[in-house]
Protein backbone atom coordinates (compact mmCIF):
# COMPACT_ATOMS: atom_id res chain seq x y z
CA UNK A 1 0.00 0.00 0.00
CA UNK A 2 1.21 3.22 -0.77
CA UNK A 3 -0.38 6.42 0.86
CA UNK A 4 0.31 9.21 -1.43
CA UNK A 5 0.34 12.69 -0.11
CA UNK A 6 -3.09 14.67 1.04
CA UNK A 7 -1.72 18.18 1.71
CA UNK A 8 1.39 18.26 -1.25
CA UNK A 9 0.70 21.59 -2.96
CA UNK A 10 -1.18 23.04 0.11
CA UNK A 11 0.83 22.70 3.42
CA UNK A 12 3.83 22.60 1.30
CA UNK A 13 5.55 22.49 -2.35
CA UNK A 14 4.77 19.60 -4.25
CA UNK A 15 7.75 18.77 -6.14
CA UNK A 16 11.03 18.22 -4.48
CA UNK A 17 13.26 20.91 -5.75
CA UNK A 18 10.79 23.34 -4.59
CA UNK A 19 10.70 21.75 -1.69
CA UNK A 20 13.88 20.99 -0.31
CA UNK A 21 14.42 24.97 -1.26
CA UNK A 22 11.29 25.33 1.15
CA UNK A 23 12.65 23.45 4.37
CA UNK A 24 15.65 25.46 3.77
CA UNK A 25 13.78 28.36 4.31
CA UNK A 26 12.03 27.33 7.39
CA UNK A 27 15.84 26.17 8.97
CA UNK A 28 17.46 29.74 7.64
CA UNK A 29 14.18 32.01 8.75
CA UNK A 30 14.38 33.93 11.47
CA UNK A 31 12.18 32.16 13.75
CA UNK A 32 13.74 29.48 12.65
CA UNK A 33 17.42 28.02 14.19
CA UNK A 34 19.21 30.04 11.76
CA UNK A 35 20.94 27.61 9.96
CA UNK A 36 21.12 23.88 8.52
CA UNK A 37 22.25 21.05 11.22
CA UNK A 38 24.74 18.60 10.57
CA UNK A 39 24.06 15.56 11.56
CA UNK A 40 24.99 14.01 14.69
CA UNK A 41 24.83 11.00 16.85
CA UNK A 42 24.50 11.27 20.53
CA UNK A 43 20.76 9.28 20.98
CA UNK A 44 19.70 11.56 24.08
CA UNK A 45 16.13 12.66 22.41
CA UNK A 46 13.02 10.58 23.59
CA UNK A 47 10.59 12.84 21.77
CA UNK A 48 9.56 16.10 20.76
CA UNK A 49 6.73 18.61 20.04
CA UNK A 50 6.49 20.29 16.58
CA UNK A 51 3.67 21.69 14.73
CA UNK A 52 2.04 20.95 11.78
CA UNK A 53 0.44 23.88 9.66
CA UNK A 54 1.63 25.18 6.02
CA UNK A 55 5.10 25.53 5.95
CA UNK A 56 4.85 28.96 5.89
CA UNK A 57 3.18 29.70 8.73
CA UNK A 58 4.92 26.83 11.28
CA UNK A 59 7.77 25.54 9.13
CA UNK A 60 10.45 27.85 11.20
CA UNK A 61 9.17 26.93 14.26
CA UNK A 62 8.92 22.97 13.43
CA UNK A 63 12.61 23.06 12.24
CA UNK A 64 13.74 23.97 15.75
CA UNK A 65 12.33 20.25 16.70
CA UNK A 66 14.18 18.80 13.53
CA UNK A 67 17.10 20.37 14.02
CA UNK A 68 17.89 18.82 17.48
CA UNK A 69 16.95 15.44 16.42
CA UNK A 70 19.14 15.86 13.64
CA UNK A 71 22.12 17.41 15.85
CA UNK A 72 21.26 14.22 17.78
CA UNK A 73 21.16 11.39 15.79
CA UNK A 74 18.23 9.63 13.56
CA UNK A 75 16.92 6.53 15.69
CA UNK A 76 15.60 3.43 13.77
CA UNK A 77 11.74 4.24 13.80
CA UNK A 78 9.83 7.69 14.70
CA UNK A 79 6.30 7.15 16.34
CA UNK A 80 4.12 10.10 15.10
CA UNK A 81 1.18 10.68 17.24
CA UNK A 82 -1.06 13.32 15.73
CA UNK A 83 -4.92 14.23 16.09
CA UNK A 84 -7.16 13.28 13.85
CA UNK A 85 -9.18 16.80 12.58
CA UNK A 86 -10.98 14.80 9.77
CA UNK A 87 -13.25 13.06 12.02
CA UNK A 88 -12.77 9.80 9.69
CA UNK A 89 -12.07 6.67 11.21
CA UNK A 90 -11.56 4.83 14.86
CA UNK A 91 -10.64 6.70 17.79
CA UNK A 92 -7.10 5.92 17.84
CA UNK A 93 -5.68 4.66 14.43
CA UNK A 94 -2.52 2.93 13.36
CA UNK A 95 -1.23 2.58 9.88
CA UNK A 96 0.74 -0.82 10.16
CA UNK A 97 1.92 -1.60 6.68
CA UNK A 98 3.32 0.20 3.26
CA UNK A 99 5.08 3.34 2.56
CA UNK A 100 3.95 7.02 2.68
CA UNK A 101 4.75 9.18 -0.28
CA UNK A 102 5.95 12.48 -0.47
CA UNK A 103 7.64 14.59 -3.06
CA UNK A 104 10.86 13.57 -1.33
CA UNK A 105 10.54 9.88 -1.68
CA UNK A 106 9.25 7.14 0.11
CA UNK A 107 8.84 6.41 3.83
CA UNK A 108 8.11 2.52 5.08
CA UNK A 109 6.09 2.28 8.23
CA UNK A 110 7.84 -0.28 10.72
CA UNK A 111 5.16 -2.86 10.23
CA UNK A 112 6.81 -5.10 13.14
CA UNK A 113 6.24 -2.33 15.57
CA UNK A 114 2.91 -1.28 14.40
CA UNK A 115 1.95 -4.67 14.61
CA UNK A 116 2.81 -5.28 18.76
CA UNK A 117 0.87 -2.33 19.30
CA UNK A 118 -1.92 -3.46 17.93
CA UNK A 119 -1.87 -6.56 19.53
CA UNK A 120 -1.20 -5.02 23.11
CA UNK A 121 -3.69 -2.69 22.88
CA UNK A 122 -7.28 -2.67 23.76
CA UNK A 123 -7.55 0.99 22.15
CA UNK A 124 -5.98 0.96 18.80
CA UNK A 125 -7.53 -0.35 15.43
CA UNK A 126 -5.70 -0.75 12.12
CA UNK A 127 -7.46 1.71 10.39
CA UNK A 128 -6.10 3.20 7.10
CA UNK A 129 -8.99 6.07 6.48
CA UNK A 130 -8.25 8.30 9.74
CA UNK A 131 -4.76 8.37 7.87
CA UNK A 132 -5.91 9.01 4.07
CA UNK A 133 -6.22 12.96 3.84
CA UNK A 134 -4.96 13.64 8.09
CA UNK A 135 -2.27 16.57 7.03
CA UNK A 136 -1.10 16.18 11.18
CA UNK A 137 1.02 13.48 10.61
CA UNK A 138 2.10 13.87 6.84
CA UNK A 139 3.46 17.13 7.80
CA UNK A 140 6.37 16.04 9.62
CA UNK A 141 7.90 13.59 7.10
CA UNK A 142 9.44 15.69 4.83
CA UNK A 143 11.35 17.51 7.09
CA UNK A 144 12.90 14.09 7.93
CA UNK A 145 13.83 13.06 4.44
CA UNK A 146 15.13 15.79 3.93
CA UNK A 147 18.60 14.41 6.07
CA UNK A 148 17.87 11.45 5.83
CA UNK A 149 16.14 8.29 4.17
CA UNK A 150 17.05 5.12 6.19
CA UNK A 151 14.47 5.50 9.04
CA UNK A 152 10.60 4.26 9.13
CA UNK A 153 7.52 5.50 10.98
CA UNK A 154 4.87 4.26 13.01
CA UNK A 155 1.79 7.08 12.05
CA UNK A 156 -1.00 6.79 14.79
CA UNK A 157 -3.92 9.21 14.49
CA UNK A 158 -5.81 10.18 17.71
CA UNK A 159 -8.91 11.30 17.72
CA UNK A 160 -9.70 10.16 21.84
CA UNK A 161 -7.46 12.65 23.66
CA UNK A 162 -8.63 11.80 27.24
CA UNK A 163 -5.62 10.76 29.88
CA UNK A 164 -6.83 7.63 30.12
CA UNK A 165 -6.34 6.84 26.38
CA UNK A 166 -2.67 8.85 26.56
CA UNK A 167 -1.87 6.27 29.49
CA UNK A 168 -3.13 3.09 27.40
CA UNK A 169 -1.27 4.40 24.09
CA UNK A 170 2.27 5.25 26.35
CA UNK A 171 1.62 1.60 28.07
CA UNK A 172 1.44 -0.03 24.46
CA UNK A 173 4.45 2.24 22.95
CA UNK A 174 6.68 1.25 25.75
CA UNK A 175 6.20 -2.56 25.96
CA UNK A 176 6.86 -2.52 22.28
CA UNK A 177 10.08 -0.31 22.40
CA UNK A 178 11.16 -3.25 25.27
CA UNK A 179 10.24 -6.24 23.46
CA UNK A 180 11.59 -5.28 20.09
CA UNK A 181 14.61 -3.26 21.68
CA UNK A 182 14.08 -0.48 19.26
CA UNK A 183 15.09 2.93 19.56
CA UNK A 184 12.83 5.32 18.73
CA UNK A 185 11.70 9.02 18.61
CA UNK A 186 7.88 10.15 19.50
CA UNK A 187 7.39 13.12 17.54
CA UNK A 188 3.63 15.10 19.16
CA UNK A 189 2.21 16.79 16.31
CA UNK A 190 -0.14 19.09 17.61
CA UNK A 191 -0.47 23.55 17.11
CA UNK A 192 -1.45 25.36 20.10
CA UNK A 193 -4.31 27.96 20.72
CA UNK A 194 -6.75 28.93 17.56
CA UNK A 195 -7.71 32.05 16.67
CA UNK A 196 -7.14 34.47 19.51
CA UNK A 197 -5.45 37.69 19.64
CA UNK A 198 -1.22 37.64 19.93
CA UNK A 199 -1.87 38.31 23.61
CA UNK A 200 -4.32 35.79 24.70
CA UNK A 201 -2.49 32.89 23.07
CA UNK A 202 0.78 33.52 24.08
CA UNK A 203 -0.37 33.93 27.82
CA UNK A 204 -2.41 31.04 27.55
CA UNK A 205 -0.18 28.67 25.20
CA UNK A 206 3.06 29.61 27.61
CA UNK A 207 0.84 28.57 30.85
CA UNK A 208 0.51 25.37 29.46
CA UNK A 209 3.68 24.78 27.89
CA UNK A 210 5.11 25.57 31.36
CA UNK A 211 3.78 22.09 32.58
CA UNK A 212 4.85 20.44 29.69
CA UNK A 213 8.53 21.71 30.05
CA UNK A 214 7.77 20.38 33.71
CA UNK A 215 6.75 16.95 31.69
CA UNK A 216 3.63 17.35 33.89
CA UNK A 217 0.94 15.68 31.63
CA UNK A 218 -1.99 16.19 34.49
CA UNK A 219 -1.65 19.68 34.72
CA UNK A 220 -1.09 20.02 31.02
CA UNK A 221 -4.40 19.00 30.86
CA UNK A 222 -5.66 20.64 33.95
CA UNK A 223 -5.16 23.90 32.48
CA UNK A 224 -5.58 23.42 28.92
CA UNK A 225 -9.12 22.94 30.64
CA UNK A 226 -9.25 25.65 32.98
CA UNK A 227 -8.60 28.41 30.27
CA UNK A 228 -10.22 26.24 27.69
CA UNK A 229 -7.51 26.06 25.32
CA UNK A 230 -8.03 25.33 21.74
CA UNK A 231 -4.87 23.27 21.50
CA UNK A 232 -5.72 20.54 19.04
CA UNK A 233 -2.82 17.70 19.79
CA UNK A 234 -3.12 17.74 23.75
CA UNK A 235 -3.31 13.65 23.42
CA UNK A 236 0.08 13.38 22.04
CA UNK A 237 1.52 15.52 24.06
CA UNK A 238 0.64 13.91 27.08
CA UNK A 239 1.76 10.48 25.28
CA UNK A 240 4.84 11.53 24.66
CA UNK A 241 5.51 12.88 27.68
CA UNK A 242 4.69 9.70 29.48
CA UNK A 243 6.52 7.13 27.19
CA UNK A 244 9.60 10.21 27.75
CA UNK A 245 9.54 9.84 31.20
CA UNK A 246 9.69 5.87 31.55
CA UNK A 247 12.18 6.15 28.96
CA UNK A 248 14.21 8.08 31.48
CA UNK A 249 14.20 11.31 30.20
CA UNK A 250 14.57 13.86 32.82
CA UNK A 251 13.24 17.49 31.65
CA UNK A 252 11.82 18.99 28.91
CA UNK A 253 12.76 22.38 27.28
CA UNK A 254 10.71 24.71 25.21
CA UNK A 255 12.81 25.35 21.99
CA UNK A 256 10.79 28.04 20.28
CA UNK A 257 7.09 29.48 20.46
CA UNK A 258 5.67 31.77 17.54
CA UNK A 259 2.14 32.50 16.25
CA UNK A 260 0.95 32.88 12.69
CA UNK A 261 1.17 36.55 13.37
CA UNK A 262 4.74 36.67 13.76
CA UNK A 263 4.59 35.60 9.96
CA UNK A 264 1.50 37.44 8.44
CA UNK A 265 1.68 40.34 10.94
CA UNK A 266 -1.98 40.33 11.57
CA UNK A 267 -2.42 39.36 15.66
CA UNK A 268 -6.12 40.31 15.84
CA UNK A 269 -6.68 36.45 15.22
CA UNK A 270 -3.67 33.74 15.24
CA UNK A 271 -2.61 30.14 15.80
CA UNK A 272 0.04 29.39 18.57
CA UNK A 273 3.18 26.89 17.67
CA UNK A 274 5.52 25.85 19.71
CA UNK A 275 8.72 23.47 19.57
CA UNK A 276 9.87 21.44 22.68
CA UNK A 277 12.51 18.21 23.43
CA UNK A 278 12.50 15.97 25.68
CA UNK A 279 15.52 14.37 27.08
Amino acid sequence: MIRKPAVAGIFYEDDSESLKKRIEWCFKHSLGPGQIPEEGNNREIKGVVAPHAGFIYSGPVAAHSYSEIVKDGFPETFIILCPNHTGIGYGASVAKQGVWSTPLGDVEIDTEFASELLKDSRILDYDLTAHSQEHSCEVHIPFLQYFQKEFKIVPISIWMQDLETSHEIARVLINAIQKLEKDVVIIASTDFTHYETQEVASRNDHYVLESIEKMDEKQMMDRISKLNVTMCGYGPVATTILVSKKLNASHGKLLKYATSGDITGDFSSVVGYASAVFK
